[in-house]
């Protein structure tokens, strides 16, 4: 187990207040849509300027910048006062704005048995389903609403208990506490009405949400939400819950560094991708081309030719912010017996032979170092060797943006889970963390090494 820190109550306290802005921020994160929304109201807040995609960009030393692409993915970058075109390099934090859940599908509604009314969803990512029985639901993400010449995209957010999906009760399936096999087109159908409402009601429901017509509503991707509130809890305050963590918390840290560093060396880039949580491999996914799209545009904005962008990115570096698993206090067998994390330990650093994370030896001294310097634990992490593990956005990007980088993530118990508990402190470590990276100079000196400016 890692060394614990001797922390004041002061600085405690500020790590407490950290996790209470973690969990405003994941209250208003229900859907990827809902997360670049809320990226875009605090970039704006700040004095960033939306560029979109298909515009002609103008950019200038000392400022900042993001666009969106399908309202659920968003790279934001600060252009460094001192930057010029032949010392361009990108210091990059990269994360996911989803979580798994289950989608509405296009034709939603299932009448019966009897007056019944369910709703017919798909599942979106690995989530553990049993997670989801027996608590009140609502419905987000986003509707395209007819509009004078056209369609535009609005954002749902249906905040009423308006679903339950029921377990079978123990009687009628006895075999329930000896394991428990649920089938997702058969078991997890919400329950939407027992027969005050019909067919077509859920579609009235999302227009009244709008302020529209039920005709003006031409399509929609709509998502099962649990919108219990978030919390931080125990005796001690040692732990924060709520939906989404996996990947909001490292979404909001990476977020809240940009917006608090101060680079005037480097473009530093803050990018928050969707899809993770299904391969990643759709346009605004981290298989696209967005991030490298950007960053072509941004080294073209600041005089680099096609030369100039391909020496940018090999002096540049990226963190890959991902949660990790911490060692589950009932089985700790699950996890390797000396590279695991536990909650509130500090930042884990994530490696796998198989690489399917990033981090090799030198993205890991070159982060340590820097969390050194700040004063943040670092943990190790590595699956167990008779284990498959998971996979993350970091060796995904690499395809289209292949720089220095490592992935890292914060110990978290429950991934998957519809409420999923972390230690409270660990934000905060993320936070200074990764500000500490922004606000240093990575200098990479080709394979060999790099300097901490």
């Amino acid at each position: 187990m890692s060394e614990k820190r001797e922390l004041s109550e002061d600085v405690r306290e500020g790590m407490a207040k950290t996790a209470e802005g973690l969990l405003e921020f994941v209250g208003a994160c229900p859907t990827a849509y809902h997360t670049v929304a809320e990226a875009r109201r605090r970039l704006e807040a700040a004095g960033a300027t939306y560029l979109a995609e298909g515009e002609a960009w103008e950019l200038v030393p000392g400022g900042s910048y993001y666009t969106v692409r399908n309202g659920t993915s968003i790279v934001c970058w600060r252009v460094g006062k001192d930057v010029d075109a032949d010392g361009i390099r990108f210091q990059m934090a990269a994360a996911h704005g989803d979580s798994p859940t289950y989608r509405v599908k296009a034709e939603p509604e299932l009448e019966g048995p009897g007056e019944y009314l369910r709703l017919n969803v798909e599942g979106y990512g690995g989530m553990l389903d049993y997670t989801w029985l027996d608590r009140p639901l609502g419905v987000a993400g986003r509707a395209m609403v007819r509009v004078d010449g056209g369609v535009e995209s609005r954002l749902v957010n249906v905040e009423r208990d308006v679903l339950l999906i029921p377990s079978v009760c123990i009687h009628m399936n006895r075999d329930a506490n000896s394991g428990l096999a649920l089938n997702r087109q058969v078991d997890l159908c919400p329950l939407f009405s027992a027969g005050e409402l019909g067919r077509g009601d859920f579609a009235r429901m999302v227009a009244d949400e709008l302020g529209v017509a039920v005709d003006d509503v031409v399509s929609s991707d709509l998502y099962l939400v649990n919108h219990q509130e978030g919390r931080v809890w125990g005796q001690a305050g040692e732990f924060v819950s709520a939906g989404h963590l996996d990947d909001l918390q490292c979404a909001y840290a990476a977020l809240e560094a940009f917006l608090s560093s101060g680079n005037e060396e480097d473009v530093s880039v803050c990018a928050i991708f969707d899809n993770e949580e299904v391969g990643s491999g759709t346009r605004q996914g981290a298989l696209s081309t967005f991030l490298r799209d950007v960053l072509v545009r941004v080294a073209g904005c600041l005089g680099a030719d096609e030369e100039g962008y391909i020496r940018a990115i090999a002096r540049s570096f990226m963190v890959s912010c991902d949660n990790a698993h911490a060692v589950h206090p009932n089985h700790p067998e699950k996890t390797d017996d000396e590279n695991c994390c536990w909650l509130n330990g500090g930042i884990v650093v994530k490696e796998c032979a198989s690489q399917t994370y990033t981090t090799d030896a030198f993205g890991r001294a070159v982060f340590g170092e820097i969390c050194e310097r700040a004063g943040v634990p670092v943990q190790p992490f590595a699956n167990r060797s008779d284990a498959r593990g998971g996979s993350t956005l970091g060796n995904l990007q690499a395809r289209s943006v292949s720089v220095h980088a490592l992935d890292i993530g914060l110990p978290q118990l429950a991934m998957h889970s519809s409420f999923e508990t972390a230690g409270a402190l660990d934000t905060a470590y993320a936070v200074r963390a990764l500000t500490a990276f922004f606000d240093a100079n990575v200098e990479i000196d080709g394979e060999e090494g790099a300097r901490l400016g």
